[in-house]
């Protein structure tokens, strides 16, 4: 495997996973006139697009402009690209790795768009992609984050994200292909933290949702995204991350976006649980992933064996896993020992 070298401008860019935040990125890529192909698990999606020249199952609002071909071949949709976006939820990372590791080459480049870990091992995403394809494959691997709800970018509602890489070239590369006056990009050499800001993020945001769901106010809300963000700091700090990437998009950024309302499946999630429903219900009825449920009973083995100390985070696998009522759970972190905040903040950030 070579190290980076430059794309071309030409090649069509392969979108992998046609769920709302495939279609969303694809839809956003095409915006900027870049051909897309758009590659669809079940064949029966592929076709339906193609013939109604949209996603009848995940944001049918939005047409597929004339740039994005739904493919149902996987081998046709890689066939000459150079850039491929992994955009399919965590669970599946290694099921496509496993379908694309014979077709890949070393003239192409993965860009990793899942946000959550792998409830398994709780790997982040490129290390799944490096434990599937092999460590050559790092200086080729790039995140993407950021406060990005699907159903506002397929929109062209403006906002920015972060594309996190080993190599700053493929990292500025990838920040051109997506830089548009919608969707502003930034880097970041700091992989662990990217990854671990969209992933943690996730779990906070169903403890936003039984906030609400609880019918509790803005003082509630913006204290826990607060501490929430210490935690998820703290934590990203002991696993090698830098602890200023969670000041950043995929951090504070991709925090307030999920945690803020309906358009967040983990917000919903809460949300539901407060107001009664059991976990296996709630996800029964849901078409799409909430990734914070099983990137959560991951996050706290983490903690876990970091030493960290993570109670939001405890708390909601409690409710998630365990059964606790959601009050209950917001009473044993009102009652915890009182801290220090200004220590506490130095032992996030110093």
């Amino acid at each position: 495997m070579t190290s980076f070298r430059a794309l071309s401008e030409a090649s069509p860019i392969a979108v992998l996973g046609a769920g709302s935040w495939g279609t969303a990125l694809a839809i956003l890529l095409a915006r900027k006139g870049l051909r897309v192909r758009l590659w669809a698990r079940r064949p029966s999606l592929a076709r339906l697009m193609a013939k109604q020249r949209r996603n009848p199952e995940y944001l049918s609002e939005f047409p597929l402009a004339e740039q994005v071909e739904p493919h149902e071949a996987l081998d046709e949709a890689l066939d000459g690209v150079q850039l491929l976006v992994l955009a399919v939820p965590t669970k599946g990372m290694r099921w496509l790795l496993r379908l694309v590791r014979p077709i890949l080459t070393d003239r192409q480049a993965l860009l990793v768009a899942a946000k959550g870990l792998e409830s398994r091992t709780g790997l982040r995403m490129s290390q799944v992609v490096e434990a599937r394809l092999g460590p050559e494959w790092q200086p080729r691997i790039g995140v993407l984050s950021g406060p990005n709800l699907a159903v506002e970018v397929a929109g062209g509602t403006p906002t920015s994200a972060v594309i996190a890489c080993a190599d700053p070239r493929l990292a500025r590369h990838i920040q051109q292909v997506f830089m548009q006056p919608s969707f502003r990009v930034y880097t970041n050499p700091d992989i662990v933290g990217v990854e671990l800001g969209g992933a943690l993020k996730n779990v906070i945001a169903i403890g936003a949702g039984i906030s609400d769901g609880l019918g509790f106010g803005d003082n509630t809300k913006a204290a826990y995204l607060t501490r929430g963000l210490a935690e998820m700091t703290r934590l990203g700090a002991a696993l090698g991350a830098n602890p200023a990437t969670f000041g950043g998009l995929s951090g504070l950024g991709d925090l307030v976006a999920t945690c803020a309302g309906p358009s967040s499946r983990n917000h919903y999630v809460g949300r539901e649980l407060a107001s009664g429903r059991s976990l296996k219900t709630i996800l029964s009825d849901m078409r799409q992933i909430a990734e914070g449920v099983p990137s959560a009973r991951a996050a706290l083995r983490l903690a876990v064996r970091a030493g960290v100390e993570a109670p939001i985070t405890q708390a909601i696998c409690s409710v998630l896993f365990e059964g606790l009522d959601p009050r209950k759970a917001v009473a044993s972190l009102m009652t915890r020992a009182g801290k220090d905040e200004l220590q506490e903040s130095w032992l996030v950030y110093g």
